[in-house]
């Protein structure tokens, strides 16, 4: 089994003119939507911060995958790599923790 998982912290001033929450909820539907869809995924649970405090992070993915070749396929595949591009746009802050576990 191979972990991913990610934290991101939104802009206020977003390429796409979004708000920080609109944004969230947008990368909540695109990453729910690959289910399904990606050889060797196993699990997928994105979520939205409800904290909200300073040390938070706005949106959150944790996936895991039978094994690393099966994300190295997912970090590849078009699905993802069209979600990369809007979240480029969108993000200031992305921190990442890869393992296996």
């Amino acid at each position: 089994m191979f972990v991913h998982i990610v934290f991101w912290r939104l802009r206020d001033d977003a390429e796409n003119g979004q708000s920080k929450e609109a944004n969230a909820r947008l990368m909540k539907a695109r990453f729910e939507a690959m289910r399904g869809h990606l050889r060797g995924l196993v699990r997928l649970d994105c979520g939205i911060d409800i904290s909200r405090n300073a040390d938070s992070a706005d949106v959150a993915l944790y996936t895991e995958f039978e094994d690393k070749a099966a994300y190295e396929e997912y970090y590849a595949h078009p699905l993802h790599l069209d979600i990369m591009g809007f979240i480029k746009g969108v993000r200031s802050e992305r921190r990442v923790a890869d393992y296996d576990a």
